[in-house]
């Protein structure tokens, strides 16, 4: 537990003070949920030779899990809120590695994709888990910038560690270690939660808003699911446009739902704060985006340059690197000195030039002058964003929200993905069909059709980050507004040990500290 100094009102850790360890654990977890959006899409087609199913069907290996993963991830916060967190992480972190198991002990098509949509479920219980142990834990505004770094930097790049890992994982041993390897972390993340984290249940348990459940959880499954259609049949197809219709009614009904029940599963205060909804837009846009540039890229270095799946994955090594320096400078060093609003414009710009200039790529460009430079700006860019807008999306939060809030970040992000996985594809591959049918003839036809797709998407994610550049100026806060959602105590009906960053008096700190995760 946490001592206070008289003077300053700052926490004074006890030497059973755990919380950087709790980080490293909260990190493991969030790197094996953000790593499995990517890792096995490398594997598919040795998965696919190996369990004999046809082309049609692959999607689904990817579709299952992001289905279950979004549309369970509110439910998922939830459960976190209403019970231990610690036991709610552990359970997340057991389910998710049994289901990998079984996903690679597969021994038919059926089997695999029933476990990535395990893996799916448990993962939406596990990452609003982890997210909120690290709100909880950390509530010094400089500890918390150092914490929220590491953790914006997995949220950033795990996709592309996912991409790495499985190109060695496949090349070297077999698909089915791309869903084994998980074990081994998710041992190491189990033990140290056991040992480390701290019981802690809620004074007064909320009672579930089942209604709310159901119809954020059939929402989210309809336009993640509607999405993912579309990149197989098409924007017109009648299952896409009616599973995105119901999607959008469905989520309309719940926020409507929401505001008319005293306890629901997403407290309409969350979203509706301007800074938090900010931040929200700019996880959701980003995540369009780096899912985007993973396929396209990967699509080009592959399919066009002829690298093996370990160069290729090897080629985003760049893009971590600027990740992992951008996002900890961002939070530590920036972030208390300029505010979300200046960085996360500024990371917005950087990702938006970056696109910009892949538009000019050729099937006769090299990775040093067209792909290294966009790659390390974009990293920069993603680390100004990712951070940030985490940080700033559970600042001031209450215990009780702590978990709904720190879902809705993993929401919109798995939302973006499946969106910019789906809407970016569709719009390739129609530009690919049109270029072809102008341009058919020639040996390099079909490569430089296919690059020109490519093209048009990237020219869309700039135009993305546009929009996230004018939102981020319009809606995130100051440095000075920011310091003010950290120290302000929780509205009325919220427990003051609730907020994640509260330094205001040495009475409140006490009382916070009695309500920790940490052991």
């Amino acid at each position: 537990m946490s001592s206070v100094t008289p003077v300053t009102g700052r926490q004074r850790p006890a030497e059973s003070d755990h919380r950087w360890l709790i980080l490293v654990i909260v990190a493991l977890a969030q790197l094996m949920v953000v790593l499995d959006s990517t890792v096995v899409n490398i594997a598919l087609p040795s998965a696919q030779r190996a369990l004999d199913f046809p082309n049609s069907d692959r999607q689904w290996v990817v579709t299952a899990y992001a289905l279950a993963f979004g549309s369970l991830l509110l439910l998922g916060g939830r459960l976190g809120d209403m019970f231990s967190r610690k036991r709610v992480f552990i359970t997340g972190l057991a389910g998710f590695a049994l289901s990998s198991a079984l996903g690679g002990a597969a021994t038919s098509f059926g089997m695999l994709v029933a476990a990535r949509t395990l893996q799916g479920a448990f993962g939406a219980i596990l990452a609003p888990a982890a997210l909120g142990t690290l709100v909880s834990t950390f509530r010094d505004p400089r500890e918390r910038g150092r914490a929220f770094g590491v953790f914006g930097s997995v949220a950033g790049g795990g996709g592309a560690v996912g991409l790495i890992l499985g190109g060695v994982l496949t090349q070297y041993f077999s698909w089915r270690w791309t869903l084994y390897v998980n074990l081994i972390p998710a041992a190491m993340a189990a033990a140290g939660a056991v040992v480390y984290m701290r019981t802690n249940r809620p004074d007064t348990r909320p009672r579930m808003d089942w209604a709310g459940t159901a119809l954020a959880s059939a929402g989210l499954f309809a336009l993640v699911f509607g999405f993912s259609h579309a990149e197989l049949a098409g924007w017109t197809a009648a299952l896409t446009i009616g599973s995105l219709v119901g999607g959008v009614i469905l989520l309309t009904a719940f926020a409507f739902a929401e505001s008319r029940v005293s306890n629901p599963l997403l407290p309409l205060r969350v979203v509706l704060d301007r800074a938090r909804g900010g931040s929200y837009i700019a996880v959701g846009l980003t995540g369009i985006a780096v899912f985007g540039i993973f396929l396209f890229l990967t699509y080009y270095l592959q399919d066009v340059k002829g690298y093996s799946p370990v160069t290729s994955g090897l080629a985003f090594l760049p893009m971590i690197g600027c990740i992992l320096l951008s996002s900890n400078l961002s939070s530590i060093v920036l972030l208390p000195r300029v505010g979300p609003r200046a960085l996360i414009t500024t990371g917005m710009l950087l990702g938006g030039g970056a696109m910009a200039y892949l538009t000019q790529l050729t099937v006769t460009s090299s990775y040093a002058v067209s792909i290294l430079p966009t790659l390390a700006v974009m990293g920069l860019g993603f680390g100004m964003i990712f951070s940030p807008a985490i940080n700033t999306a559970t600042a001031g939060v209450a215990r009780r929200d702590s978990g709904v809030a720190s879902a809705l970040v993993n929401t919109m992000q798995q939302v973006g993905g499946s969106i910019g996985t789906a809407a970016l594809s569709t719009v390739a591959l129609t530009a690919t069909a049109g270029y072809l049918a102008a341009h058919h003839a020639g040996r390099l036809a079909p490569a430089t059709a296919a690059v020109h797709g490519y093209t048009v998407a990237f020219a869309v994610s700039a135009a993305l980050f546009g929009v996230g550049a004018v939102a981020a100026v319009l809606l995130l806060p100051s440095r000075r507004r920011l310091a003010e959602m950290r120290n302000t105590e929780p509205t009325a009906g919220a427990v003051p040990a609730a907020s994640p960053a509260l330094t205001a008096s040495p009475a409140l700190v006490d009382s916070a500290a009695g309500d920790g995760v940490l052991g």
